[in-house]
This record gives structure tokens, sequence and C-alpha cells, in this order.
């Protein structure tokens, strides 16, 4: 006898007629919901249990109603969508949905087998019976995970997308000045403001295609692997275009972020693992939401003078480093006025001209010692003194004479070539 048999229908209309009553329902809906709590602790929470509650009834009125058509007409309860966002709003993970629904199918099977066991169906129709409520149970719970999936990802996205807004608009309101609450704007973040902030601004190289998604993701690893080396737990990014981002390290150390700050450190540290496309320019870290501003707009600054270098320029740039060359280039035209003035012929771009810059560099650095250069370069300091007599030849004065100037024009070619 086949599952759709007249017999078999008549005994679907007895059972469902009798399990629809309200008691009968309620006592199922908390059999399943025991099952799958017991199995999905994380959904024992009030809210959460109450929403799985009216979710599992939901899918037994509609389903029940639908045991003794021949044809199977799915129709997904609005309340099991509910029960989906709800699950996306409180953070938790796909899987959780997932799980609910295995645990929910087990509890279903159980449960069905129990009820023809009690019920004394006549044996030839029991096999009909039994292949009729479970092909229509896998069929309806198998459909629904397939579509609360969607409305589970639909609505993630809606909430990540209102948190990215809410978080942005915060960090562009700190940036610009406004007076806010600063508990209240370290809530709204997730990131708290009353401490050291060492800002960073990321970017791929414009001759790397990729999707914004892609290079989203790019930049959140390179950020994260940044804010690991720099010892800091706290992380707080903001997307500032397709393929840039915004970031801040929170670091509770005052003594920590001072060493971070010293000229030279953060491209010692970081150099080594911040590769091709990404590049990362960083401020000075600073305190509090003052400290919050200041260190990014320097970080920005550093950018400004990374994308001015000749060649591909560096994948790591401090502010401290490159601070002076910043302020000199303000105006490009008397910056270049400045660097041809002072340095003349060793402006060129020859390799005398480069060895004589580097020579005069590491003089200066080296508080005019001829045998502290030489140490640092790893010559001899004979050698020095004749390079020191040719620079000053070419320049026309004693090194003395302009030294200050001097140190500026070489910061300046340093960071922007010749």
């Amino acid at each position: 006898m086949g599952p759709n048999s007249a017999v078999v229908r008549d005994w679907m209309a007895d059972y469902v007629y009798e399990t629809m009553r309200t008691d009968t329902l309620e006592q199922i809906v908390d059999r399943l919901d025991g099952v799958i709590v017991a199995r999905v602790p994380e959904l024992a929470d009030r809210d959460m249990s109450r929403d799985l509650a009216a979710s599992t009834r939901a899918h037994a009125r509609t389903m029940l109603s639908g045991l003794t058509s021949d044809t199977f007409e799915f129709a997904l309860p609005e309340e099991a969508h509910a029960f989906a966002r709800t699950i996306a709003r409180r953070g938790f993970d796909l899987r959780l949905l997932l799980r609910t629904y295995h645990a929910g199918m087990e509890a279903v099977l159980d449960y069905m087998t129990e009820a023809v066991e009690q019920r004394d169906v006549p044996q030839e129709i029991e096999r009909a019976v039994m292949l009729r409520l479970f092909e229509r149970s896998t069929k309806w719970v198998s459909m629904s995970v397939e579509l609360l999936t969607d409305t589970y990802m639909e609505e993630r996205e809606r909430v990540l997308r209102a948190a990215l807004n809410r978080r942005t608009e915060t960090v562009h309101a700190l940036l610009s000045g406004e007076d806010m609450d600063a508990d209240q704007a370290s809530i709204r973040l997730g990131y708290r403001l009353g401490r050291q902030h060492l800002a960073f601004v990321l970017w791929t190289d414009d001759s790397e295609p990729g999707g914004d998604s892609e290079s989203t993701g790019l930049l959140d690893r390179a950020a994260a692997r940044v804010a690991a080396e720099l010892g800091s737990a706290l992380l707080l990014t903001v997307p500032s275009g397709a393929s840039g981002m915004w970031a801040w390290a929170g670091l509770d150390d005052a003594a920590h972020a001072a060493d971070l700050a010293a000229p030279g450190r953060l491209d010692k540290l970081l150099a080594a693992h911040v590769s091709a496309p990404v590049r990362i320019a960083f401020g000075v870290p600073a305190a509090r939401a003052e400290g919050f501003r200041s260190s990014h707009r320097e970080a920005v600054a550093a950018r400004h003078v990374a994308e001015l270098a000749p060649g591909d320029g560096p994948r790591v740039t401090a502010y401290r480093d490159v601070e002076i060359a910043y302020l000199a280039g303000a105006d490009e035209a008397a910056m270049r006025g400045l660097i041809h003035r002072e340095l003349r012929e060793l402006a060129g771009s020859d390799a005398n001209a480069v060895r004589l810059r580097r020579t005069l560099h590491a003089y200066l650095v080296s508080h005019r010692s001829p045998e502290a250069t030489a140490k640092l370069l790893g010559v001899h300091k004979n050698t020095v003194r004749y390079r020191i007599q040719r620079i000053e030849e070419l320049l026309g004065h004693p090194i003395e004479q302009r030294g200050l100037p001097l140190e500026v024009a070489l910061a300046c070619v340093a960071a922007y070539g010749v």
C-alpha cells in the first residue's frame, strides 16, 4: 500500500487533527525545543528560546497542515525567518543555525517514530505512514535550511553594514574634532579611546588589480599582522577606499609607545612583515582622542611622502623618519630650490654624487667625526677625509657653515629623490 493511498491519508487526517490541538501541539514544541537546546546550549538564553519556540510552533502547524495533501506545498513561516535573523543579530555563526536544524530533524524523526508506535498503526499501512512522514519531514527541513541560510546571510550583512557605518561615522566625527563623549564613542567603536594610539594607513600598489573584497581582506590581514608585531591586542580598522584602509592599534604601555615612536624603530620592526602589494604609513603614538587624531594626521602625511618617493617606494614609512621631508616638501618648488642651492653638484643622480651624499649624511649624523663616519660606512677614515674635502670643494664652503640646511636638503632627497 503506497504512501498516497486513501487509507494512509485518512490515518494522516486523524493524526493531524489530534496533534493540532493546542495542548498537544505545545507538548510537541516543548519536547522538540528541549532536545534542540540540549544539543545547542547557546539557545538557552531567554530571548533566543522564545524565538526558537515561535519558530518550532509555526513550522509544526504549517507542516502538519500539509501532511494530508498529495502534493508537497512548501511555505516557510515568517517566525522561522525571524529566528534566523535573531541568530544573525546576536552575532552567532551560520553553523549555529545549521546545528539547530540538524538537532531539530533528529528530534522530529524520534518523535514521529514514537508517535506511530503509540498509535498502533495497522500493519498493512505502517510502512507507508512512516515513509510519508519521514519523506515530508526531511524535505521540509532541507528546504527550510536552504532558504533560511539566505535569510541569515542577508541579515548578517545588514547588521555588519550598519555596525561599519556607525563605526565609520564615529571615526570621522573624532577626526573632524567634534565634541564627543569618549566613553560613548569607545562603545560605538568597540575600541577604548582612553589609551595610547598608533595610527597607520594601509593601501595597495596601483599596479595590483583586484576587487574591493579582495583588497579589503588583504589589508585586514596585513593590519592584524602589524598589530600583533606591535604587541597590541586591540585594533580598529575602517575602509578608506576600494584599496585603502585606516587603522589604529591601542597601546596600554606608555613606555612601549615611546619606544615605537623612536626614529627608525617601526621600519626595523615591521619591514620584514609587510610585502607587496601592501604599503603602510605610520603616525606617532599619542594618547586619548587628541592622540587618535594627531597620529592619524601624521600617518596620512607619511603616506603622502611615501607615494612621492622614487621607484616603487618603501613598504613601511614612519612619520618620524620623514617629518622634515614632509614639512619641507609642502612647497615643492621651494624644496627643489633648496636641494639644488644647498647640494649643488651633489644633487646629481650619478654614482659619485650618490656616494658623496651618503658620506655627507653619515658625517652629519656622526657629529662631524671622520672616525665615526668611517665606522658607519665601513670604509677607512682617510677615505672619509678625502671625500669630505671633495664635498666641500663642490659645495664651495665648509660643511659647518651650512650644516642645518644641508641636513634638510639630504632628508628631502632621501624621501623624494633628486
